[in-house]
């Protein structure tokens, strides 16, 4: 694919910007409090797609930009409920309709690049369920406040949020935060697992996550992060099916190029220089984004 010049592909609710192996999305709607419309959600699946595709990239960081008053408010029902729907699909039916939420969810969780949020904010409703949880890593603001108001508001949780929250905290953590609608702040022994740092000041956190970002970018592999990701997502359905997963795809790196570089710096006390990309290394039998087939992969082994 060409390699698109982020700055310049006409986004209106969001800012990009490419750092080397880095991008970082800023969400540009400080004066509406970063509520997010129907738009910022096509331009964050738009970019997180192109992001996925583009080989130059390891990292993808989404973050406020710092004047606005919160991360993200929820999304904007300033005209009611209708902003969740789609007309066009309404007209094949009640089943053609898809959450707008839950689609940049899928987009973010998707890209095989490492995702970070950088939470510089209060969060609320989809500023929590599309726009932190399908991301790898999460850091936040100690002094933010969080909710999932969707209970209060006579809705249900969205964006996924049914399916990632329990994975990622358990049930019972998840009950607490899904059912009670209560707010809350990241020590809470409710949510606070699910941080991967919590940053004393908003100021902190974006160059806490940026810092973070380029380490990770300069010595991960995209192929290795990639693949890892497709076994944290895809498990199998026992541990011997996952014995299986892990086997085979272990034996894909150790016989890659990134993988011969691993034993090369660790032998050579340096730091690896990857150079496996996406288009190139990740075999086409190996789709990363389907459930892997465990029966395929008997055939293969």
């Amino acid at each position: 694919m060409a390699e698109p010049d982020y700055k310049d592909l006409g986004f209106k609710d969001i800012i990009v910007d490419r750092d080397g192996a880095v991008i970082t999305i800023w969400i540009n709607r400080a004066k509406q409090r970063n509520v997010v419309n129907t738009n910022i959600i096509e331009e964050l699946i738009r970019i997180f797609e192109l992001a996925d595709r583009d080989d130059r990239v390891r990292v993808v960081i989404l973050t406020a930009e710092p004047t606005a008053p919160a991360f993200c408010s929820g999304a904007d029902i300033s005209g009611g409920w209708d902003v969740l729907w789609q007309e066009e699909a309404e007209k094949e039916g009640p089943q053609a309709h898809r959450d707008g939420g839950g689609r940049a969810s899928l987009a973010i969780y998707r890209c095989r690049k490492i995702t970070i949020s950088a939470v510089n904010g209060h969060a609320a409703g989809v500023g929590i369920t599309a726009l932190q949880l399908p991301f790898d890593l999460r850091l936040v603001w100690a002094g933010a406040k969080i909710t999932f108001p969707f209970v209060r508001r006579g809705i249900v949780p969205e964006a996924t949020s049914s399916y990632l929250l329990p994975r990622l905290l358990g049930h019972s953590r998840a009950n607490s935060l899904l059912l009670t609608g209560e707010t809350v702040t990241p020590d809470s022994p409710h949510i606070r697992d699910l941080y991967h740092q919590i940053l004393p000041t908003r100021d902190a956190v974006y160059p806490a996550a940026k810092a973070l970002a380029d380490e990770l970018a300069a010595h991960t592999s995209q192929t290795s992060v990639a693949l890892a990701k497709s076994l944290l997502q895809h498990p199998g359905d026992s541990i011997e099916e996952n014995h299986l997963l892990d086997s085979r795809v272990m034996r894909i790196t150790a016989g890659s190029k990134d993988g011969a570089e691993g034993v090369r710096s660790f032998l050579e006390r340096r730091p690896p220089k990857f150079v496996g990309v996406l288009s190139k290394d990740l075999t086409d039998w190996f789709p990363w984004w389907r459930r892997m087939d465990v029966k395929h992969l008997k055939t293969k082994l």
